[in-house]
């Protein structure tokens, strides 16, 4: 299995500036039994020439086509295309080391894991970068008590710095997935496949780059998606999961309406949609003092019995303390 073949996919839309130095980032691997699929979801931009240059140059290139449909509907589509033993997926803007995929298919052939996962970098337009985390440990796990740490925010809920053994997608290729889902996205369909998992091993290593740009979906104005769509993933999470899940999932739930509250004392014109998720957080009071976070379980308990107080002093915290990790 030291030969097997990784299909890497990379989501394309709206990308010519950036995709070559992604796609060479892949393609200069030191694992050279791979593909790249290239999914374009109904570029406007060129992509679709940078693409087929790719394509010409680089025999291992696949460049599938699409109307606009969402990340998710290009990442399923390059999965149902991907001939590999094992999938990755890489954001078109991002790169990764060369020994990116030679490393975590080691520790999948090594200790017969059906995900490897491992850390990333943030890197900033102006150089900066902002390790998450990179400690160098290695961590074996059960796919429940991976799912408790992604759940609670331990491991990144992003699909780009793992390896999945293909047939984990099977569940997601029948119509699991809910692909009118367009924010944490990834942490919905990083359940579905922990879930379908057994062994899985975490290195806390840090070669995938994300590179921070200004016009990207994390810098975006929020809006009903933006706000409801992370609460929706933990909803379905919370009533598919089983016993062994409910305690974490409901945490999980709980905390993110407490800080999509947060977030949106900080924007004018929400009254609705504070009310709506305070609402949703209401419901689920019972389950605020098992917060681990003596934080978050104050956020929570003013959002529930005292949001004006709360509507007052979180910008002035936010202000203040908050680190502003995209600047």
């Amino acid at each position: 299995m030291e030969h097997a073949v990784i299909s890497v996919i990379v989501p394309v839309y709206n990308l010519a500036q950036e995709l070559e130095r992604c796609a060479v980032s892949i393609l200069s691997q030191t694992h050279r039994e791979l593909e790249l699929l290239l999914i374009d979801d109904g570029s406007t931009d060129g992509s679709a020439e940078v693409m087929e240059r790719l394509r010409r140059a680089d025999s291992r290139v696949r460049v599938l086509r699409q109307a606009n449909a969402g990340v998710t509907a290009a990442r399923l589509a390059g999965v149902r295309a991907a001939s590999g033993d094992y999938i990755g997926f890489v954001d078109g803007d991002d790169e990764i080391e060369p020994d990116m995929y030679e490393r975590l298919l080691a520790h999948a052939v090594r200790q017969q894991a059906d995900i490897v996962h491992c850390g990333f970098r943030m890197v900033f337009p102006d150089g900066r970068t902002r390790l998450f985390h990179g400690s160098g440990r290695t961590v074996q796990q059960s796919a429940e008590d991976a799912l408790r740490e992604l759940l609670s925010g331990s491991y990144e809920p992003g699909l780009w710095c793992k390896l999945f053994r293909r047939t984990l997608f099977r569940r997601l290729l029948d119509g699991a997935m809910d692909t009118s889902i367009r924010y944490n996205e990834d942490l919905l369909m990083n359940y579905y496949l922990f879930s379908a998992a057994g062994r899985t091993v975490y290195e806390d290593v840090c070669p995938y780059h994300y590179l921070v740009r200004t016009a990207s979906a994390s810098h975006a104005a929020l809006s009903g998606r933006k706000i409801f769509d992370p609460i929706r993933v933990r909803q379905i999470i919370r009533a598919d999961c089983g016993p062994g899940l409910q305690a974490d999932a409901e945490r999980s739930l709980i905390s993110c309406c407490v800080y999509t509250f947060c977030a949106l004392t900080l924007q004018r014109g929400c009254g609705g949609e504070r009310r709506t998720v305070r609402a949703l957080l209401q419901a689920h009071r019972a389950g605020i003092p098992s917060l681990p976070s003596a934080k978050t379980r104050l956020l929570a308990r003013l959002a529930d019995r005292c949001p004006a107080v709360l509507q007052a002093l979180y910008p002035l915290y936010a202000g203040v303390f908050q680190k502003k990790q995209y600047e």
